[in-house]
C-alpha cells in the first residue's frame, strides 16, 4: 500500500500543476488519458466534451455503472498554482475539489486492471469536464447523451468523505445587461444611467420572498457587476451575473417567474434589459426509494472505514443530470479536507489511502465483481 500511496501523491502533484478552468481541461484530460493507458487501460478516449472515458466491459450492456470525478477547478488561472506539502496536509487551490478525487478514480481503474476484474454489466470510469460554475455540467450531459438508456447508476467522487450528497440543487443562472442612452454627466444630467437601473433591478431581487415549501431550500444571489466608462460619464451599459437555486422543481419555476417579472418591469422606451440564461442545472426527478439501495450500500462502507458518521446533504454536482433523468445517483467523498472554492484549500495526505479503500469497496460491490456482505 505504501507504493500505491506514493503513486497517488506523485500523481496528485503532477495533476495539480496543470491548470484546468471549466471548458479548458484538455491538458488535464490528455494527462489522464496517458496515465490510464500506461496503467494498462484499453479503449480510453477523449470525447467532444473533453471527458476522459475508460469503458470496462461496457459493450452491449444496458446496465452500466458510472464512476466519475471532474477535472475542472473553480479557479480561472491558466498558470500553475502554488502547491505546498507540509508533511501532513497538501495546500493548493483545487487540490480537493476535485483533483484528489480524479486521482482516486484513476487509481480505482488501475486496481481493476491490475486485478483483472471484469464487471459483468460494465463500469464506465469517467474523468469528466465542466462541473464547476458556468461549465453547466457539460461533461456529464454528454455522457448521458452518448450512453442514453444504458446507464443503471452513477457515482460521483466529489467532496470530503464524511458527507454524501443524495439530493440535487437545481439552478438558473443569468447574464443581465442594461443599455441606456447615457451621456456627459453634466450636460446630459437626467438621462437614464445603466448602473442606476441595474442597481434598482438588484434591489428588487433582494426583496424577493423565497418560496416556503416544506422540505425545500431556495436561495438567490448576485455574484458580480461591471459597467460604466468614467466618473463623469452617465453609464450606457452595466452587466451582472445572478442566479437562484432550489432543491425543488416547483420552487425553481416560481423563482423563474419572479425574476422574469423584475427584468420586464425594468424595461422602458429608453432602457433595454438583455437577459441571457447561461446556466441551467435541473432538480431531481426521481423517487427517493430508488436511491435507497445506493445510500444503504455506500453509507455503511464509508462509516466502517473512516470510523465516524456520514451525513447526507443537498448539493449541486454532476449527479444533477442523472437524478433529473430518474437514474439513481449519489455523490460521495474520497478524501478529507477543507477550504473548497478558496485559495486556502487543503487536504489531509493520509486521507487519500482511506479514500481509495472506500472507492474500491463500493466499486467492487456495485460492479458485482464479488459478493460482499
Amino acid at each position: 500500500m505504501k507504493e500505491k500511496y506514493k503513486e497517488m501523491l506523485d500523481t496528485l502533484r503532477e495533476l495539480c500543476a496543470i491548470p484546468a478552468p471549466s471548458h479548458m481541461e484538455y491538458k488535464r484530460a490528455k494527462y489522464c488519458k496517458n496515465w490510464l493507458e500506461k496503467a494498462g487501460a484499453k479503449g480510453v478516449y477523449i470525447d467532444e466534451a473533453i471527458n476522459v472515458i475508460f469503458p470496462l466491459n461496457c459493450e452491449g450492456s444496458n446496465d452500466i455503472t458510472v464512476f466519475a470525478a471532474h477535472t475542472d477547478v473553480v479557479f480561472p488561472d491558466t498558470e500553475s498554482m502554488p502547491y505546498i506539502d507540509d508533511g501532513e496536509k497538501i495546500h493548493c487551490p483545487g487540490v480537493g475539489d476535485d483533483t484528489a478525487s480524479v486521482v482516486v478514480l484513476m487509481m480505482l481503474a488501475k486496481y481493476f486492471i491490475e486485478n483483472k476484474m471484469v464487471p459483468p454489466k460494465g463500469i464506465l470510469f469517467v474523468c469528466n469536464s465542466c462541473e464547476e460554475g458556468l461549465g453547466n455540467l457539460k461533461g456529464t450531459r454528454q455522457i448521458f447523451k452518448d450512453f442514453d438508456g444504458r446507464i443503471k447508476q452513477f457515482i460521483s467522487f466529489d467532496c470530503s468523505y464524511n458527507k454524501i450528497s443524495d439530493r440535487c440543487v437545481g439552478s438558473h443562472r443569468y447574464e443581465v445587461e442594461v443599455l441606456t442612452e447615457g451621456g456627459h454627466s453634466f450636460q446630459k444630467f437626467g438621462n437614464a444611467n445603466a448602473i442606476h437601473v441595474l442597481s434598482e433591478i438588484i434591489s428588487e431581487i433582494y426583496k424577493v420572498q423565497i418560496p416556503q415549501k416544506a422540505g425545500s431550500i431556495t436561495t438567490y444571489n448576485v455574484g458580480s457587476i461591471v459597467g460604466g466608462t468614467s466618473i463623469n460619464t452617465i453609464a450606457q451599459s452595466a452587466k451582472m451575473l445572478c442566479e437562484y437555486r432550489s432543491t425543488d422543481k416547483e420552487c425553481l419555476e416560481m423563482m423563474c417567474r419572479k425574476f422574469e417579472e423584475i427584468f420586464e418591469n425594468a424595461r422602458s422606451e429608453k432602457v433595454q434589459v438583455l437577459v441571457e440564461k447561461i446556466g441551467d442545472r435541473p432538480c431531481s426527478n426521481i423517487d427517493d426509494k430508488k436511491l435507497d439501495r445506493l445510500k444503504n450500500i455506500c453509507k455503511p462502507i464509508i462509516e466502517r472505514i473512516i470510523h465516524e458518521p456520514v451525513a447526507f446533504e443537498s448539493a449541486s454536482t454532476d449527479c444533477n443530470i442523472p437524478l433529473s433523468l430518474g437514474i439513481p445517483a449519489i455523490c460521495i467523498g474520497v478524501y478529507q479536507g477543507d477550504g473548497e472554492h478558496t485559495r486556502e484549500e487543503w487536504i489531509e495526505k493520509a486521507s487519500l489511502a482511506l479514500g481509495l479503500e472506500i472507492a474500491i469497496k463500493i466499486a467492487r460491490l456495485l460492479g458485482e465483481v464479488e459478493d460482499e456482505k
